[in-house]
């Protein structure tokens, strides 16, 4: 706590009024040393060692000392420059050891934790230390509203919007051409069926393949992998939409037909190619709309 408020004290003396320009200096820190001055040995030998790996001390280290850097820019006296550097190698390191300790530290989610965790430090650091600036300030800024409802549309695009997607899908399910020949000759295969022999059965036993099944099993897999590249789909369409520049949506609709173009074309299954332009569809529609009315509420001329 005394760090804290040596911290504080020091920095609210000096000219660094603006919260941004003490939060990026210090994010440019993190970014440098957190991915281009770590070796993927050291990666390795936290995880290996844990709390025993001198890497994760080092790396820690190297995350406090690396802010002297924007303290010597930012005029900040050395008292403060030791205070931010200790606190932040302090906390880089409790965060990494969580990250290496547990099971599942190597998934995405985990990672972004554990960036978001590392970002959050140097914001309050920074939001702490800024002169002037206060929750009612943040909250009271003229352009909050506009960014709460740019990150409402984000959140809306992705998870939100898949379920919708989802839900509409399920009222058109793929049909297996295999099934359907199959019921339209189940009167003509069923005389044969009951002819067989117990001989022949015995000497030549059958394997059924439901094809149905297997139908399922690979749209499951395509399923799971178009989820991801809608995600990306809709990222870019409301990015776009938001900067008003519509013809960059053109541009992505027409990438993505280029490529869908050669596996639809080939595809015996016309289920398969209308399920897959039903999501396409909707997921580019519900996004420009999400994307427009934003837009309208901000004020965004088209491009």
């Amino acid at each position: 706590m005394s760090l804290i408020v040596g911290l504080s004290t020091k920095l609210r003396g000096s000219n660094m009024t603006d919260f941004f320009g003490v939060l990026i200096p210090f994010l440019l820190i993190h970014i440098i040393c957190d991915f281009y001055l770590q070796p993927d040995s050291w990666i390795e030998a936290k995880k290996a060692h844990t709390y025993r790996s001198s890497k994760l001390y080092l790396h820690s280290l190297l995350h406090g000392v690396g802010l002297i850097l924007p303290a010597l820019v930012l005029d900040i006296d050395w008292r403060s420059t030791v205070c931010l550097v200790v606190i932040v190698a302090v906390t880089h390191f409790v965060i990494d050891l969580w990250k290496v300790t547990t099971p599942k530290g190597n998934n995405v989610a985990y990672f972004v934790i554990d960036q978001a965790l590392h970002v959050l430090v140097l914001a309050a650091i920074a939001f702490h230390v800024t002169d002037g600036v206060s929750i009612d300030a943040v909250l009271q800024h003229e352009h909050f509203s506009n960014g709460v409802l740019v990150v409402c549309a984000y959140l809306l695009i992705l998870k939100p919007t898949s379920i919708v997607i989802s839900a509409v899908l399920s009222k058109y399910p793929i049909v297996n051409p295999a099934d359907v020949n199959e019921v339209k000759t189940e009167a003509d295969t069923q005389a044969d069926i009951d002819t067989q022999t117990i001989t022949n059965s015995a000497a030549a036993p059958v394997i059924s393949v439901s094809p149905a099944k297997d139908e399922s099993t690979n749209v499951s897999g395509l399923v799971a992998g178009g989820e991801l590249i809608g995600y990306l789909e809709r990222l870019l369409i409301l990015t776009f939409t938001l900067v008003g520049s519509y013809a960059a949506v053109g541009v992505v609709l027409a990438a993505k037909s280029i490529f869908r173009f050669g596996e639809l074309n080939q595809s015996a299954n016309r289920s398969m190619t209308e399920y897959v332009l039903i999501g396409s569809l909707l997921s580019v529609v519900i996004t420009t709309l999400i994307g427009a009315i934003v837009s309208l509420g901000l004020g965004v001329k088209l491009k």
